[in-house]
């Protein structure tokens, strides 16, 4: 037999060794700095519940990190302190003062809702901390503890009815005068009351009743199964009323609280997923958000649902209406 080629003798094989070993001692080195930051003001929750959270968030959403062994080594640190970055900046349970009231309990929402749809822990951190991985009796108590915050309104018939009274006033309204136009310029569209119901929907940690509308091009991609992506122009609005309960029990839409719109355009609205989104408050429909990085947020909270075009609405059985 022919001696093996120079290549693959055994000299060639320990200095290209000495090499990767070199090499993977020199880019220890190379370390972004992940600086530390003082705890302004922790979240209080129960025990249970916090008990969870610094098991499983606590590491990229917090100011008191725990690295591990493992999580020094290059290259796995590179990929915890993007994600420790990355947290800190979406969520971060150590400055809970810096969030409104309304900001904390939507976080909140965030971080179970994202829990529940197996969007975090990120997959690549419980690989290297297994421990991280919310069971399923964690998720219940995580559940539990946010639908306890609910303050369900009583039922009060007049007042809804006033209220009804007061929406159909303001349509008419606006209907003569210039629409409300959100920071990212999209503009309330009135019209979503013509369109077909998609699907309903409730949140339990705000005691809202939801139902979701679309537009035309909407339904077409629904009745033809052409949801992932939706064509660009679909539109979808979610109408948002508090929930009630009457004197038999029953759970009914109570007073409006938003209106929220997504609108498809791939080019347009690519960085965030290549949809637009805009919500108006109130009877009164006052745009939300302050500049157009209001958006982020949306996307923020969507991101789970990305295999399905980041849309949560499961569409019922529809069939296409036929033009009037």
């Amino acid at each position: 037999m022919n001696p093996l080629p120079k290549l693959f003798s055994r000299e060639a094989f320990t200095s290209i060794g000495l090499m990767v070993l070199i090499l993977l001692v020199a880019v220890q080195f190379l370390r972004p700095e992940l600086k530390e930051r003082p705890v302004t003001r922790d979240i209080t929750l129960p025990a249970d519940v916090k008990a969870i959270f610094k098991k499983s968030c606590y590491d990229c959403h917090s100011n008191e990190t725990q690295l591990g062994w493992g999580d020094q080594i290059v290259p796995a640190y590179w990929l915890v302190a993007r994600h420790i970055r990355q947290g800190r900046a979406h969520l971060n349970f150590s400055e809970w003062d810096k969030l409104t009231p309304a900001e904390r309990k939507q976080k909140l929402w965030e971080a179970v809702n994202h829990t529940a749809l197996g969007a975090m822990p990120c997959a690549d951190y419980v690989f290297m901390h297994p421990a991280a991985k919310v069971s399923d009796k964690e998720l219940t108590i995580l559940k539990n503890y946010l639908a306890s915050l609910v303050d369900y309104e009583p039922s009060d018939t007049s007042k809804i009815n006033a209220e009804a009274i007061q929406y159909q006033q303001w349509l008419h309204t606006k209907a003569q005068s210039i629409l409300p136009v959100s920071p990212n310029s999209i503009t309330y569209d009135p019209n979503y009351k013509n369109w077909q119901v998609l699907s309903t929907s409730n949140r339990f940690e705000s005691g809202t009743m939801r139902v979701i509308f679309g537009n035309e091009i909407a339904i077409q991609a629904v009745s033809l199964h052409k949801t992932r992506p939706w064509p660009d122009g679909a539109r979808l609005a979610k109408a948002l009323w508090t929930q009630v309960t009457d004197s038999a029990g029953n759970a009914r839409t109570g007073a409006f609280v938003q209106l929220d719109f997504m609108i498809k355009n791939s080019q347009k609205y690519a960085s965030t997923g290549g949809w637009g989104f805009a919500r108006f408050k109130t009877l009164k429909m006052v745009p939300y958000g302050k500049t157009a990085l209001f958006a982020s947020e949306c996307i923020n909270c969507h991101r789970p649902m990305k295999n399905q075009d980041y849309v949560f609405t499961i569409p019922v059985k529809t069939e296409r209406r036929e033009s009037r």
